[in-house]
């Protein structure tokens, strides 16, 4: 088990008082486990722009009926086939699809494939979580 060690620190009462607000909007018990996950945050942030070995998910909405739009998704995952993990496609309705796409890899290839999908004529949405390996943090 790791051990928790304590620490102060000093804060401007009004900036206190928004933090704290926001511990209640998002149902953190503590604001010793929201400064750690902050803390985290920030490490998965620079873990990024090290370009160390990352993790993340790339969210695509799309028509699929739109003319050959899954063949070209499909070409450019095949492109990037070394850093998808694996894909989930899901059907929203008679037209609409939900693609979750697992990567893992440096986060410039990463990017790459996110921008070449977010580029491709017929995706709706294109999203990129940046997450962490959890080697690091």
């Amino acid at each position: 088990m790791e051990k928790v060690r304590r620490f102060s620190i000093s804060i401007e009462k009004e900036l206190l008082k928004k933090f704290d607000r926001y511990l209640k909007e998002k149902k953190y018990p503590t604001r010793s486990k929201a400064i750690e996950d902050l803390i985290r945050s920030a490490l998965v942030e620079k873990e990024w722009l090290e370009g160390k070995e990352v993790a993340g998910s790339i969210v695509l909405v799309y028509n699929h009926n739109k003319r050959e739009l899954v063949a070209k998704i499909t070409h450019i995952e095949h492109d990037f086939h070394d850093i998808i993990l694996s894909s989930q496609h899901i059907h929203l309705d008679h037209e609409n699809c939900l693609e979750i796409i697992a990567v893992k890899g440096e986060p410039s290839k990463i990017e790459e494939l996110r921008n070449r999908l977010r580029a491709t004529k017929g995706i709706k949405h294109c999203s990129l979580t940046m997450a962490t390996t959890g080697r690091e943090v």
